[in-house]
């Protein structure tokens, strides 16, 4: 993975980043390179994200507010495919995008392509023992104990060495 997608995995849970590092191996040995634009985002940027096409110019990216991404708890990344320049190739149409789908499925991911109100072709999240979206208790979890407190309720095995204040709520 490239130096931007590796500083991106390194702020979200080291088993989620184990599973998209997975994934772009067995993606680059089909030719296809990606690169994770989204990891963790603040309850800020989440909220400039949600404003987006409402309160402020641009097109509506997200249905997500602040505490109801599993981006704003290091739990989901995005990842783009790059052309044959490097740049990044966001035409969902391309058959590239159902192949890094499934390579994300078959490691256990879970794609945002299958929602049904809102496809988000980029996005995949490992939330372990939690839902599809994130419960009034991981947001209870997060302001008592950080994102450690939301990674433990995961039930995933790896835990994080120090992640509180990462994210300002």
């Amino acid at each position: 993975m490239d130096p931007v997608s590796e500083q991106r995995l390194s702020q979200v849970h080291p088993l989620l980043a184990e599973k998209i590092r997975q994934m772009a191996m067995d993606l680059d040995a089909q030719g296809i390179t990606i690169r994770v634009t989204q990891g963790l985002r603040t309850w800020e940027e989440q909220q400039a994200l949600y404003d987006q096409g409402r309160s402020a110019p641009g097109n509506i990216v997200t249905n997500a507010e602040p505490g109801y991404s599993w981006h704003n708890f290091g739990l989901a990344v995005d990842v783009v495919p790059l052309d044959g320049s490097n740049a990044p190739d966001w035409n969902v149409s391309h058959p590239v995008w159902a192949t890094i789908t499934k390579a994300g499925q078959n490691l256990g991911l879970t794609s945002g392509s299958a929602w049904r109100s809102f496809p988000d072709w980029p996005h995949f999240q490992l939330t372990g023992n939690l839902p599809i979206s994130p419960p009034p208790s991981v947001r209870a979890a997060y302001i008592q104990g950080g994102t450690a407190a939301v990674w433990a309720q995961t039930g995933l095995d790896v835990m994080p060495s120090d992640v509180d204040g990462e994210i300002s709520v």
